[in-house]
């Protein structure tokens, strides 16, 4: 059976010895610039000089109470990053900073910094911690709807931790506008096989140019299945990005109305008897749907053009549909078709 699992790590790992070999009393060190051959200097290597010094690594910390019941702080989590803001804001996972009463943003020069959450979106999955710090390395968003199948992808982030910070795994864009349904929910993500592991979430998936193309998000676990990751596109997360930023929250249109399509009727118990559309199964008093005459046992077959068979399907019209503005509806009623228009309005917390 197939397993959805964000990339967050969930554990610690203890600290690795590594040998320092010496050389005359001194620390022999190797200059990177020196002597490297064309062959060497691939791609690969000019693109993690670009964006790896603005991968960062995010501790989610929360406080638990010990068994003195005492407040202690403790570490729920790793997870990875991206500076795309000079001012010191940071694209992660929602998942990664979830909970969080205090984060701690490890940078690529060494230094850990405080870090504030200033937005999440559950919905898509992202937030933006910000830090107060200069000098600050920022990546560079590429434009992901011009990104191909079977072109290079690289993944930059800190898999099982912070003891493999910075790490780079390779390979390529395998498939474009993958859809996946979490909750009520669809999605449409980058599918890569460059290895993902816990502690990616939040990271940077590159492409050839040095472009940040997505944000690493997820992967599927099950057994016997290798090589299938997935990001949230560029284009999709930058616009979020921005906005929380600018306001902290995502504001989404609204109808009023609960309401259940096929697969939820089975998992309620319901015989689903309907052809097409979504049954509305409650109607809010005064709210968008309300106002212009739809009520209870209503079938909901079409929004904006839109055929609509699944909950998903509505959320994916509403969530591009700005607030205040009207939504063409066709409701089946009796089994006759009418066209209302309601005005959405934001979402109640």
């Amino acid at each position: 059976m197939k397993v959805w699992k964000c990339l967050h790590s969930i554990f610690l790992l203890g600290v690795l010895a590594v040998s320092l070999c010496m050389t005359n009393g001194a620390l022999a060190a190797a200059n990177p610039s020196a002597g490297v051959s064309a062959a060497r200097e691939t791609f690969v290597v000019k693109a993690v000089k670009d964006v790896g010094p603005a991968v960062v690594g995010i501790t989610n910390k929360a406080y638990m109470l010990d068994n003195f019941y005492q407040k202690v702080l403790v570490q729920k989590g790793v997870g990875s990053g991206v500076i795309f803001d000079a001012n010191g804001y940071i694209a992660t996972n929602y998942h990664v900073v979830q909970g969080a009463q205090e984060i701690a943003v490890a940078l690529n020069d060494g230094r850990t910094v405080k870090g504030k959450v200033v937005g999440v979106d559950p919905v898509t999955d992202l937030a933006v911690v910000k830090i107060e710090a200069g000098n600050l390395p920022v990546a560079e968003f590429g434009n992901s709807d011009e990104i191909m199948t079977g072109e290079p992808a690289i993944a930059i982030g800190n898999p099982l931790g912070l003891e493999f910070r910075g790490s780079v795994t390779v390979g390529v864009i395998s498939a474009l506008n993958r859809t996946i349904e979490v909750g009520d929910r669809r999605f449409k993500l980058i599918q890569t096989d460059a290895a993902i592991n816990p502690g990616n979430s939040g990271g940077a998936l590159v492409n050839a140019d040095g472009k940040v193309i997505g944000i690493n998000s997820a992967k599927i676990s099950a057994e016997g299945v290798e090589g299938m990751g997935f990001a949230i596109p560029a284009n999709s997360a930058r616009p979020i990005l921005d906005v929380l930023v600018k306001d902290g929250k995502i504001t989404r249109a609204y109808l009023g109305i609960s309401i259940l399509d096929r697969s939820s009727a089975a998992r309620y118990g319901y015989i689903w008897q309907i052809a097409e559309g979504i049954y509305v199964t409650r109607v809010v008093k005064d709210g968008p749907a309300d106002q212009v005459g739809i009520q209870q046992g209503d079938i909901l077959v079409k929004v904006n053009e839109t055929e609509i068979n699944s909950v998903a399907d509505l959320r994916s019209v509403l969530d591009n549909v700005p607030v205040g503005s009207k939504v063409n509806i066709t409701v089946l009623r009796e089994g006759q078709k009418q066209t209302v228009s309601p005005t959405v309005t934001a979402m109640p917390n």
